[in-house]
Formats: C-alpha cells, sequence, structure tokens
C-alpha cells in the first residue's frame, strides 16, 4: 500500500482575525495532549503528528467515525497569511494541500478575508472555515478547549440564537463568492458544501472539531494527492535567513519525495536559476529540548515530504523568498530542471504589459499576488522584479511616462530606495509608492491617479470658454459705439472680458471689452447679475438691438469638449445655455460640434 505523507495547511484570513491565536493554541493543545516524543517545532511549519491530533480529538471520535487513520499528522504552515500562502505556489494551484479561513465571528468577511478567497478560488484550494473568537459573543460561557457540540449545549437560548444568527450570515456572505456553505455539523457532502467550524483561539473551544474536519477531509479525499513518492525532492523557499554562525540559510517546504545532504537542488536567484548542493538539513529539536538557544538545531541525513527544513548551502544570499525547488537528480538533467524553475517563477517575472506601472517586491509571492491584486484593479504591470528598486527601473518607469503619466511610477511593495535614487527619480518627474502594506500603496497611488486626473480635468475646464445668455436692458444703452456700453442681464451661465457674443442667428456681433458692477470693473458676470459692458465693434441700433437676446460665440472645439468630456462639470442652467447655443449654430452647419 502506498505511503501517504502529512497534507500541508495554509492558514488565511484578514489581520486580527486570529490566526496566530489559533494556531499558537492548536500548538499548545496538541504539546499538551502528546505522548512522549513526536511533537517537532518545524522550520517555516509546525507538525502535528497523528497520535497527538487523535488524542486531541479523542472525545469527539466517539461520535464522528473516521476510517483508519493513514496520514502520519498535518503539516501547519506556520507564517499566517497571503504572503506565506501566495509563496508556497506550483504550477497550476498552491503547494498547500487545504487551508483554514479565519473569520472573525463578530465581524465577518472582510477586506483581507475577500482578497483570501480570491487567492483559494484561483489556487483552487480545498478549505474550510474557522469562525473565530465565539468567546467574545455576548453571554457567552467559555467551556476551555472543549468540543463545539459540548459547549453549544452549556450556552443560553439567547447566547445560541446569536451565534445561528451569524454563522447563518457569513453563510449569506459566502453564497455571494458562489459557495454553498454551513455548520460542519449538518453537512452530509463535504464535497459539495463549505464547511464552517466555530472556535475560539482564545479558550480552544472548537479545536478538536477543526483537526477532526481537517483530518477527514484529508482522508477521505486527498490520497491521491499526499501519495508520497520516494524519489528526488520538490519544494519552495518560504524564507531566506541569515544565521549566526552558520551564513545565509534557506527555511523551505518539501511537498514530495526526498531531500539528502549532498544533493544538488536548483532555485530561483535574482539573476536568474542557479544550483548549489545541501551541506546541511537542519531541524528544529522537539518544544521541551528547545531551551538552550546555542543548540536549538540538530542535524539530519534526510527529510521526506512533508516537512520544513532549515537547508545550508553555497549561494543562498542571491535565492529568491517563493522560489521553487528541485533536486537535480544526474548531472544530465541539470538543464532540463533549471529550464523547470525558469518556466515556473518566468511567469511572474517577465515584463509584461508595455505601458504600466513598474512593480518592485521582496519575495515571488508576493510580487505575484501583488500583480493579480494589480490586475483586478485594472492597473497595468509593465516590470515586475524582486528586490530594491534599481537604476534600471527608473529609467524603465521614465520611458512609460513620455507615454503615459500615471502609470509611469514605482511602486516598491516591502522594498527599500536608496535616497539619492529617489531623488534622482523625482527630479524626472517619477513618484515612488513605497510601504509594508500592499493594498494601503495601490489606494495611495489611485488616490494620486484620481486628484490629479481631476486637477488636470479643473485646469482643462478653466481654460474653455464656457457658455453664457444675456439680454440687453431697454433704456440702459450708455454709449452707441466705439465702444458702444450698454447695461445687460446674464440669463444663464457666464461671461468675461474677451468673450465673443453672437445673435440668436449665429452672426458674431462683437467682442466683450469691459464688464464693470457699479463703476467696478471686474473678470466675469454670472447668472443672475445685472452689469455694464463694453464693446468696440458694434453700434447701438444697428448690430445691437435693446431687449435683444445675446449668446457666447463658444470656438467649436471648446463646445465639443464641452458636449463630451466636461458636461458634469456644467450646471443645469450652463448645461441648458450650451444646448441652446449648439442649436443655433446646427442650424447652419449639422455637424458643428459633433
Amino acid at each position: 500500500m502506498s505511503k501517504l505523507r502529512s497534507p500541508i495547511v495554509a492558514v488565511l484570513g484578514h489581520v486580527d482575525h486570529g490566526k496566530t491565536t489559533l494556531l499558537d493554541r492548536m500548538r499548545g493543545t496538541l504539546v499538551a495532549a502528546r505522548e512522549a516524543g513526536g511533537m517537532t517545532q518545524h522550520i517555516g511549519a509546525s507538525l502535528f503528528p497523528l497520535d497527538a491530533v487523535v488524542e486531541t480529538c479523542r472525545s469527539l471520535l466517539g461520535e464522528i467515525k473516521i476510517k483508519k487513520l493513514e496520514i502520519p499528522g498535518l503539516l501547519f504552515i506556520d507564517t499566517p497569511g497571503h504572503a506565506a500562502f501566495a509563496n508556497l505556489r506550483r504550477r497550476g494551484g498552491s503547494l498547500a494541500d487545504l487551508a483554514i479561513l479565519v473569520i472573525d465571528v463578530m465581524k465577518g468577511v472582510q477586506e483581507q478575508t475577500r482578497e483570501s478567497i480570491q487567492l483559494l478560488k484561483a489556487r483552487k484550494t480545498p478549505f474550510i472555515i474557522a469562525a473565530n473568537k465565539i468567546d467574545l459573543i455576548p453571554g457567552w460561557k467559555p467551556q476551555e478547549l472543549a468540543p463545539f457540540p459540548k459547549t453549544f449545549q452549556a450556552q443560553s437560548r439567547s447566547v445560541q440564537e446569536d451565534l445561528e444568527n451569524r454563522i447563518y450570515s457569513l453563510i449569506g456572505d459566502l453564497s455571494f463568492y458562489g459557495f454553498k456553505a454551513d455548520l460542519y455539523s449538518r453537512i452530509k457532502d463535504f464535497t459539495r458544501t463549505l464547511a464552517i467550524v466555530p472556535v475560539s483561539g482564545k479558550t480552544g473551544e472548537g479545536v478538536p472539531d477543526l483537526l477532526l474536519v481537517l483530518l477527514g477531509l484529508a482522508q477521505a479525499f486527498m490520497k491521491e494527492q499526499l501519495t508520497l513518492h520516494e524519489g528526488p525532492a520538490e519544494g519552495a523557499v518560504l524564507e531566506v535567513l541569515e544565521e549566526e554562525g552558520i551564513g545565509t540559510t534557506i527555511n523551505a517546504i518539501i511537498n514530495d519525495g526526498i531531500l539528502r545532504v549532498g544533493d544538488r537542488i536548483a532555485l530561483m536567484g535574482f539573476d536568474g536559476p542557479f544550483t548549489t548542493k545541501v551541506r546541511a538539513l537542519l531541524m528544529p529539536k522537539p518544544l521541551d529540548e528547545m531551551r538552550d538557544p546555542r543548540d536549538k538545531f540538530k542535524r539530519v541525513d534526510s527529510v521526506e515530504a512533508a516537512v520544513g527544513v532549515k537547508i545550508v548551502a553555497e549561494g543562498l544570499s542571491k535565492a529568491i523568498a517563493g522560489s521553487p525547488l528541485y533536486v537535480i537528480p544526474s548531472p544530465k538533467q541539470e538543464q532540463e530542471i533549471l529550464e523547470k524553475v525558469r518556466s515556473d517563477v518566468g511567469e511572474i517575472l517577465l515584463s509584461t504589459d508595455k505601458v504600466g506601472v513598474v512593480l518592485k517586491a521582496d519575495t515571488l509571492g508576493t510580487l505575484e499576488a501583488a500583480i493579480l491584486f494589480l490586475r483586478e484593479r485594472g492597473i497595468p504591470v509593465r516590470r515586475a522584479g524582486i528586490g530594491d528598486v534599481s537604476k534600471r527601473d527608473v529609467v524603465e518607469a521614465e520611458i512609460v511616462r513620455s507615454k503615459d503619466e500615471f502609470k509611469g511610477v514605482i511602486l516598491a511593495f516591502n522594498v527599500k530606495i536608496s535616497h539619492q535614487l529617489e531623488i534622482d527619480a523625482n527630479n524626472r518627474g517619477i513618484r515612488v509608492f513605497k510601504g509594508p502594506v500592499l493594498f494601503k500603496i495601490v489606494e495611495e497611488y489611485l488616490d494620486w491617479v484620481r486628484e490629479e486626473t481631476t486637477r488636470r480635468k479643473l485646469r482643462a475646464f478653466e481654460s474653455l470658454i464656457k457658455p453664457g445668455k444675456i439680454k440687453v436692458l431697454e433704456g440702459y444703452v450708455f454709449r452707441r459705439s466705439k465702444p458702444a456700453i450698454f447695461g445687460i442681464e446674464v440669463l444663464g451661465g457666464i461671461v468675461k472680458p474677451k468673450y465673443s457674443m453672437m445673435n440668436s442667428k449665429g452672426k458674431i456681433v462683437g467682442t466683450i471689452a469691459q464688464i464693470q458692477d457699479r463703476g467696478q470693473s471686474i473678470s466675469e458676470a454670472k447668472s443672475g447679475m445685472k452689469v455694464a459692458i463694453s464693446m468696440r465693434e458694434p453700434v447701438m441700433g444697428r448690430h445691437i438691438h435693446e431687449g435683444e437676446t445675446l449668446y457666447v460665440a463658444i470656438p467649436e472645439n471648446d463646445a465639443r469638449l464641452l458636449l463630451k468630456e466636461y458636461n458634469d462639470m456644467l450646471d443645469e442652467e450652463s448645461k441648458q445655455v450650451l444646448e441652446e447655443i449648439v442649436k443655433i449654430k446646427r442650424a447652419q452647419n449639422p455637424l458643428w460640434a459633433r
């Protein structure tokens, strides 16, 4: 019979929804429950051995029948969050076999929860919902480490109803994303319905249920995926770390095969794929043996999937977090394996859209998540890369800026840019948006685009000749010609000096030289105002008559822009006047301002 490996389980969810607390609680519970030996705190992951899981779930095993358990345990990715999950990728999916999506039952689905759901859907990763913080429901009576049915029965009717309502609300939220979900105890077919397990990371309530559902899903539906192969190891780099006295090491997750000291491995580096020889494999000692920090690792000759391990080898400082990791079985296969690494990563690192932003991130996983995040918001990416912002990034952004000012920017996610390079970028008119939180950088960038677009639109709008309609007041002709000076009332829109005026037949009668209000020159007159204007060209009584209505003679291009691009910036009265002007002009030329 084929041997099965432990399923790799990722933990995702919105910030502050209790991912770390829940993991710590599960880990603490299992350490307390296990018999001597067997529980090891792994690098980048926590291995929960089967005996410890079964011990924790014993109170439930009588109620829920599981066929003979064949998997050796559960391997939890220790770094909760998007980055770790996104880093552990393989073509067509995630390196994580299962995931727990932690949702605060008091707050429901939030921004990062939505992102997590999209990530899980994109990676086709089966997951269950941990509805966390049930202990915060008003009136809740905690039952330390109790299975959910037991703790639920201990609550008052009103508290039970409160939780039921919150679960129903969660079911509704999840249906919006195309998932049929229900409380795990009511589910008959786990292949069609998403399981919701109410838990408390603080009191441990529901933790046995959560572990049991995970075990059951892995056992029932993932045997083929979890079949262990005895061949060369495959995995992914979780972190690149400097260890005192050892040098640069990598923390890796091995998801298939066996990794041995002396194996040659292929990884992705900043300058492309490279190979190196494994000098040592380090495993942390079990938790109860880790009290002496000077000796926290033990050397091993080999490791078998699924496992978290620290690898010591030359040249690891150029390795990229999130890189795939493959053992090269023979020198003949080296080129083939290097190409495999290149093609796995190439789809992320390659320059993409011609006109797009320059994106830099600290790891492959965060880079991939960032590209996904940007594309969903309609932001094209010209160049995506790992590591600090370089001179080349500034040059690339400058090329884009010459075509599109809003796209010629650099988004630096969790990486550095030297002070001098940032000054150089700013001198070239290139904005650099930087910070440790992706969606904040993107929001900052989008806000800047919105503000700048509005400012420019306003500037362009201000430069256009606006619609205006006036009536020549009877009995208020102060001078008949050279210049003609007479009183007017603005019936709609606006008039300014230098505006040419036309009559209702479209014939230009002159240009406003000056506007005066109570003897003072003013720069404009708006709807409702009664003022005096002067015009050099016309003769009153011949070209202009008392009581006549005149309109601003808007240039055709300005009228076209006001109709098509800036109409929303005109008030209703001005829009009406513009329509009248267009009607007059189109009576002479039907294609005017179209």
